[in-house]
């Protein structure tokens, strides 16, 4: 008898989708008890972009920038499939699927529960979510799959090679505007914190780590630190719940129906991207980050611009934060979709 094929996640990652309740359900009371805490934590910003949040995504992605070899990236081109899916999904499906969802649900579906001009601001965030693709984030699900840490970082650099050309016409195309606003700022900076500086750093301790002690002491740094990758991540959780509490709390009918539809979307594009992998026979470690970068939004972007259009208290503005609050569950049911299905892919 053989033994079973070990977990691809430990024991902190196995109940992950535990300790995110329990993390949501701290920062929905903590927001509620002490909001002039999270008020003054929100308030520790540059350009929307949330430097407490920063620090704690660069603990969430930190291990898989370590992983990261230089030396291997120049052979990314060689296998097109996966950059192939993930562009197409994010800039040719993703944008007007998402718009699609909008209309067809505030304009018809739920045409007799929201007014208006309210229903014409929530398509607008959710358009908003659908044009930015994500950054940071999509580091931490490609590490929970154990994805290809060298192929991530090029779908993402190129991902956001893209967004800084594509994402305000496409943008205005779909909100039919021609005078849309690009906080060039929140983009710039985003780009730098979540991808530039980090990606520096991880190849700076890679090299130190090496020189003294080889692969194994390497090995020994990413597994000490993988724990504290996932502290970060629970720790942007109870955050994130906190800053919105009093909104969930005073709006839950219009949360959940802004919900609705971007769950749809999530798991509609998911199912999408990850068929079109395995039809393809794309390698899981390829395959999986493709899918979960397609389904997963660049939120502090899509967050500003609705803020910058629209304003702090406009339907648009709200849109985007369900955005926020629903990715973190549905991204670690896709990874635990991502799994358990591993075996149907091609492992190399």
């Amino acid at each position: 008898m053989t033994d079973a094929a070990p977990s691809p996640l430990g024991f902190f990652e196995r109940y992950l989708s535990v300790w995110v309740g329990l993390c949501i359900l701290a920062g929905m009371a903590l927001g509620s008890l002490v909001p002039g805490l999270f008020g003054a934590l929100a308030a520790i910003e540059y350009a929307n972009v949330n430097f407490v949040i920063a620090i704690l995504i660069w603990m969430m992605i930190f291990p898989m920038m370590v992983n990261v070899d230089p030396g291997t990236l120049k052979d990314v081109g060689r296998k097109p499939k996966g950059l192939c899916i993930t562009l197409v999904i994010n800039w040719l499906v993703k944008p007007f699927s998402m718009a699609a969802l909008g209309v067809l649900f505030f304009e018809y579906l739920f045409a007799g529960l929201v007014a208006p001009e309210d229903a014409r601001e929530y398509i607008a965030g959710m358009i908003l979510l659908g044009v930015a693709p994500c950054t940071a984030m999509v580091f931490v699900w490609s590490q929970l799959v154990r994805g290809d840490a060298n192929y991530t970082l090029a779908q993402v650099s190129i991902n956001d090679l893209i967004m800084v050309f594509a994402f305000a016409p496409l943008a205005a195309l779909l909100l039919g505007v021609t005078d849309i606003i690009v906080p060039w700022q929140t983009l710039i900076l985003s780009v730098l914190l979540y991808v530039a500086i980090p990606l520096g750093a991880g190849l700076a301790v890679r090299a130190a780590l090496i020189k003294r002690g080889g692969t194994a002491r390497l090995a020994g740094f990413t597994a000490a630190a993988k724990p504290w990758s996932v502290i970060g991540l629970l720790a942007t959780v109870t955050l994130l719940f906190g800053f919105q509490a009093e909104t969930i709390i005073a709006q839950p009918l219009v949360i959940l129906l802004i919900a609705v539809p971007l769950l749809i979307q999530s798991y509609g594009i998911f199912a999408i991207a990850y068929g079109w992998a395995w039809g393809w026979r794309v390698p899981f470690s390829t395959a999986a980050p493709a899918a979960l970068i397609g389904t997963s939004n660049f939120f502090e972007l899509a967050v500003a611009v609705a803020i910058s259009l629209f304003g702090l208290e406009s339907g648009a503005a709200l849109a985007t934060v369900v955005g926020v609050l629903v990715e973190v569950p549905v991204m670690l049911s896709l990874v635990a979709i991502a799994n358990r299905t591993r075996s149907h892919f091609p492992a190399t």
